[in-house]
């Protein structure tokens, strides 16, 4: 009997330890699916890419905040401190450089945020070297310098130091000199609205969109021929490349594309307004206002609502859509657009 009781009690002690390790390991997992609940939550909510704000009503809003006055230039600069903020400050912060979830399983706004990225740095560029200096030897705006160099730190750094810092660097360089271009006592910061540097910069949104368009429209592969020496029978090049290519997005890019693609054109539309406002009477002289206007209306639906939880990628007059073909052929028309403005400010 003593045996039979000694058995009894070992068989209810492994149930009741068989039970508490359930219980436990139905605890742990009951965590682990809330936590990815929550990530999956969270990661849903900042899937989201910023609407288009009033570059108007922001330049007047930053210029009354530091007392100054609105002068040419300011809505340039107003705008790309606007961008900036809105790239490190929207809806769940910056995410490239995020390494946990759900920013580190996102992909959709970190190429969004590349896009706008480099908008703003071609801008900076061209405001160093072009728009602030009223000649090829005159002096840098070192403000401009310090703006230029913090936004080309490296975009995906999240540690000593991380890029969200820098970026801010840059971006309080811009307010100094926004603060100096709308104090009629300091002369030190200048803004030089003239034909030739519009020009300039629209060269590198030419060549930025031109690089996309071509990315974007390989979504379904195509044949292209070389045509890289065309036009010059002395032209060479480093490397003999083959005549007839094919030419194909692979499909693990092509979300990534598009997103970048969104970006750009989002950052591009709030410049272009703005650099209407600074390059009014050069527009209105070379009777390019309209060609502007053009340009930005050719860009906007590229950020139209997209329906589909992925980027649909049909053959080109196939059933299904194909989203990339569709901002392709957007970014075409304006790339078509830009080049004819560029000669009009040359020629008009």
């Amino acid at each position: 009997m003593a045996a039979l009781d000694n058995l009894k009690d070992k068989l209810s002690d492994t149930l009741e330890t068989s039970a508490s390790t359930g219980n436990i390991g139905k605890g742990i997992g009951g965590a682990v699916l809330g936590l990815l609940t929550l990530i999956s939550i969270t990661g849903f909510i900042w899937d989201d890419e910023p609407g288009i704000f009033d570059v108007a009503a922001k330049t007047t809003e930053l210029v009354e905040q530091n007392q100054i006055k609105q002068v040419t230039g300011s809505a340039t600069i107003a705008t790309m401190i606007q961008l900036a903020d809105v790239l490190l400050h929207k809806r769940g912060g910056y995410l490239t450089n995020d390494i946990i979830p759900p920013g580190a399983w996102m992909d959709n706004v970190p190429n969004w945020e590349f896009g706008v990225l480099v908008q703003i740095r071609d801008m900076a560029r061209t405001l160093r070297n072009n728009m602030s200096r009223s000649q090829s030897q005159s002096t840098e705006d070192t403000g401009l310098v310090t703006s230029e160099n913090q936004f080309y730190y490296d975009n995906d750094t999240w540690i000593f130091p991380e890029t969200e810092s820098e970026y801010e660097k840059g971006i309080g360089a811009l307010h100094d000199y926004l603060q100096r271009l709308g104090d009629p006592n300091q002369r030190s910061a200048q803004f030089y609205a003239r034909a030739d540097n519009l020009r300039v910069w629209l060269s590198e949104v030419e060549t930025r969109l031109g690089s996309l368009s071509q990315r974007l429209s390989a979504s379904v592969g195509k044949r292209q021929l070389d045509t890289s020496l065309a036009g010059d029978a002395a032209a060479r090049q480093s490397t003999e490349t083959q005549g007839d290519t094919e030419v194909k997005t692979p499909w693990t890019e092509l979300d990534d594309v598009f997103y970048q693609a969104r970006g750009t054109t989002w950052a591009l539309i709030h410049l272009l307004q703005a650099v209407e406002v600074d390059f009014h009477d050069v527009l209105e002289k070379k009777n390019a206002l309209v060609s502007m206007k053009q340009i930005i209306r050719e860009l906007e639906p590229t950020q139209d609502t997209l329906w589909s939880p992925i980027i649909l990628n049909g053959s080109g007059l196939g059933l299904v859509a194909n989203h990339s073909l569709v901002m392709g052929s957007h970014f075409s028309r304006a790339n078509a657009a830009i080049s004819d403005l560029r000669r009009l400010l040359e020629e008009g």
